[in-house]
């Protein structure tokens, strides 16, 4: 009996029944699985328990074994060659190097088998999808049953001879190490068969593709917090700088959760840090004072700017208010400087009041205090009762410029300077920020007079001193604002609408919400801006919230008192840029809860593209107001402490009056 695929179907000792003398084959065959059944292990060698019973069982199974192949398969004839020297070899030996031949043809020949199947990696047994040809390799025993397989090697034709012949004296021994292979074959087969296969590890066929760490969203960048899915540092130092563990590593830090064995060993990364690793030859060829564009040692050139801003934009808070020289400041600063509609704080805040707080420092630390630990004060400036300050995240502060400042009187007859101009000049990496906050002379009609307030300041600041123009061909000497790339102008204009009163009020009660277009067409800034006459080369966003002056102080009420001014938008933010579309609006608004003065707080928010800077300018150097941070910080602290106590004491007090 044959399987379909033309093999001999064997039994235990690899003997099969036949209709004829079926009697003494199985006797036969009881007998030398008898004999062999004691020492077969999983491994496929077999053993016999004496002589006696080894060579009965192979004289018998001689006997039947041609008649088997010559029942089962055409052979073809084949002249026999002399009997060989018997080998001295223990039987495993010859079935342990056919199986390794096997497994190193089969790596070999994976590419010659069908695309169809699939294999381990390591060799796993797969009997039902082998070729023909690898089935006439895969165990000594297929070798002498198969036909391809007597002459695809000697090996096949030594099997071969050995079922031709009937088996004579001197050729036992090497037809009991073939018989005891091909019995170890066949057992083998069946523990694969009959058992669970115990397969090996599948790896993959290549490299798995290397995971990007994308840190393009300003979100990451201005959150002031990390995402708890940070890529592993592991994964993005190995596929950015392609480390190798250097032999002269310390193994002892290795295990010990201190560095990384494949990447980090050499510059003594932390596990726990998310900063850029530093080679070392990169710290040698860095240059602190010389550098160019886009060399990769610059501390302002491109490579570092991409690492902190991918996209090269950076967030821009603008703000003004006229305090109306107020002492009492606001008790809360978070409406103000953090509003509730963009989710993340900005990289800048820049901040300018007109008749301002008598204490200016309060008025600072007050500001420190409601930004926090994340930022510094880089610059502050004064001229008369005209504040202005510039804060910076801390981590920034590094890629700025030396800080130079300028004013500007137009009223000279006034001891007290509460009209004029302020501006404060500093280098962002490649990208050089012009910041002008003016107060322009009062009054409804006098509107040729805040235009000459306009020309005097922009012909009398005397901006940049030290710090080189970034692109002095295209600046003017009779126009300040054309020697920076980005300029931001803000402050209390001081421009009203050309309407009475009533008409006033009653499109304001119309329209209660932000619908403000009709008293754009009434505004005396937006009239002469689209002439020309003012801000020339100027931009303003849109507006979309109610006039900013003049309220009644502590109430949402336009002026109530015999004047009855007429509400106005007085307090603006436009800019300018040498580069267009440098600088995006992306919020444009006032900050109707803080009421302690006649005026509100108007403030804009920008997105302003970076560019790579050189090396060769005068640095700040990390240089912001310690004392001011220091003291920012322990205000915010004493006062979260205050409020955790007003909060237990309120809560304790509620407890004994329910008793």
């Amino acid at each position: 009996m044959s399987t379909p695929n033309g093999f001999p179907q064997h039994s235990g000792a690899c003997v099969t029944r036949s209709t004829e003398g079926g009697a003494v084959q199985d006797l036969h065959a009881k007998k030398a699985g008898k004999a062999a059944k004691k020492d077969a292990g999983g491994n496929g060698v077999l053993t016999f328990e004496d002589a006696a019973s080894a060579g009965t069982a192979l004289s018998e199974t001689l006997k039947l074994l041609p008649n088997e192949l010559k029942a089962n398969m055409k052979m073809k004839p084949l002249t026999p060659r002399p009997p060989q020297k018997p080998r001295l070899e223990r039987a495993a030996s010859l079935d342990e190097k056919s199986w390794r031949r096997w497994r190193r043809f089969r790596t070999s020949q994976e590419s010659l088998t069908d695309p169809n199947e699939t294999s381990s990696s390591n060799g796993s047994l797969q009997e039902a999808s082998l070729s023909p040809l690898t089935r006439g390799r895969a165990s000594p025993c297929h070798r002498c049953c198969h036909q391809n397989s007597l002459h695809s090697s000697p090996d096949a034709s030594e099997a071969s001879a050995v079922g031709k012949s009937r088996g004579s004296p001197s050729d036992l021994g090497k037809r009991a190490s073939e018989l005891s292979s091909a019995f170890g074959g066949l057992l083998r087969g069946k523990a694969f068969a009959g058992s669970k296969p115990r397969l090996s590890q599948v790896m993959p066929a290549r490299p798995l593709p290397p995971l990007e760490l994308s840190v393009a969203s300003h979100l990451l960048r201005t959150a002031n917090r990390i995402d708890s899915d940070c890529l592993d540092y592991r994964q993005y130092s190995q596929h950015k700088f392609g480390r190798v563990s250097s032999s002269l590593s310390d193994t002892r830090l290795h295990g010990k959760g201190m560095v990384y064995d494949n990447c980090s060993t050499d510059s003594m990364k932390s596990t726990f840090s998310l900063l850029t690793p530093i080679r070392s030859k990169d710290v040698r060829s860095r240059s602190y004072l010389e550098g160019s564009l886009l060399a990769s040692g610059a501390l302002l050139g491109a490579e570092e700017l991409s690492r902190y801003f991918p996209d090269r934009n950076i967030g821009i808070f603008v703000a003004t208010w006229n305090m109306q020289g107020q002492k009492e400041l606001p008790l809360n600063l978070d409406d103000f400087l953090l509003p509730a509609d963009p989710d993340y704080a900005q990289d800048m805040y820049v901040i300018g009041v007109q008749e301002g707080c008598p204490d200016r420092r309060e008025w600072e630390i007050r500001l420190q205090e409601t930004l926090g630990p994340h930022y510094v004060m880089l610059y502050s400036a004064a001229h008369g009762v005209l504040y202005m300050s510039v804060f910076i995240r801390r981590d920034l502060i590094w890629f700025c410029s030396e800080v130079e400042y300028a004013t500007v009187t137009t009223r000279i007859v006034s001891q007290i300077k509460t009209k004029g101009a302020l501006g404060i000049s500093f280098t962002f990496f490649g990208t050089s920020f012009l910041f002008i906050t003016s107060h322009f002379t009062s009054g409804d009609s006098k509107v040729n007079e805040r235009k000459l307030d306009y020309n005097k300041t922009i012909q009398s600041l005397t901006l940049p001193k030290n710090v080189p123009d970034t692109n002095p061909y295209r600046s003017s000497s009779s126009d300040v604002t054309t020697r920076f790339d980005e300029v931001f102008w803000f402050g209390d204009f001081n421009f009203r609408l050309n309407k009475d009163r009533e008409t006033v009020d009653s499109i304001l009660n119309q329209n209660p919400e932000t619908d403000v277009s009709r008293l754009l067409a009434y505004d005396q800034l937006t009239s002469e801006m689209s002439r020309g006459s003012i801000f020339k080369g100027f931009q303003e966003a849109d507006i979309c919230f109610r006039p900013s002056y003049k309220f009644d102080i502590g109430k949402d009420s336009y002026d109530t008192t015999s004047k009855q001014r007429t509400p106005s938008y007085t307090d603006r933010v436009v800019f300018r840029s040498r580069y267009r579309d440098d600088i995006h609006a992306v919020k444009y608004s006032s900050c109707p809860v803080i009421k302690t003065s006649d005026h509100r707080p108007v403030f804009a928010l920008f997105r302003v593209k970076v560019r790579p800077g050189r090396d060769n300018i005068p640095l700040a150097a990390g240089q912001f107001d310690r004392e001011l941070y220091l003291i920012g910080i322990k205000r915010r602290i004493t006062r979260e402490l205050q409020k955790r106590k007003e909060q237990k004491d309120q809560k304790s007090s509620s407890i004994c009056s329910i008793s």
